[in-house]
């Protein structure tokens, strides 16, 4: 049995218009310092883009309260969604990704 996962295109835009729900979410879960990086925050999403947000996760928090967040941003935006921290990113692509990455 697959799971039906949400497929839209998002934009930094609308990501900026929920930004006060996001970050609401956010804190529910421990979660800070939002950046968005991928093909959203380089202006190139499109239909089969996802929604990659390196977050940081405060102190007690930990893997379920990041998937909890993701799924959350994702029933709030209708695009699937991935998370990631600065630590849990591959030595090959973290500088990349920190230099492309936007603040939420």
């Amino acid at each position: 049995m697959s799971v039906e996962r949400p497929r839209g295109v998002v934009c930094l835009d609308d990501i900026r218009r929920h930004r006060d729900e996001i970050l609401a979410i956010a804190e529910s879960y421990g979660v800070r310092n939002i950046r968005v990086f991928g093909s959203v925050a380089r202006g190139e999403a499109d239909a089969d883009s996802d929604l990659d947000l390196l977050i940081d996760v405060d102190p007690g928090h930990g893997y379920f309260d990041m998937a909890g967040f993701a799924l959350q941003v994702e029933d709030l935006l209708g695009v699937f969604t991935q998370v990631a921290t600065v630590g849990g990113l591959k030595v090959r692509i973290r500088d990349r990704v920190l230099d492309e990455a936007v603040a939420v």
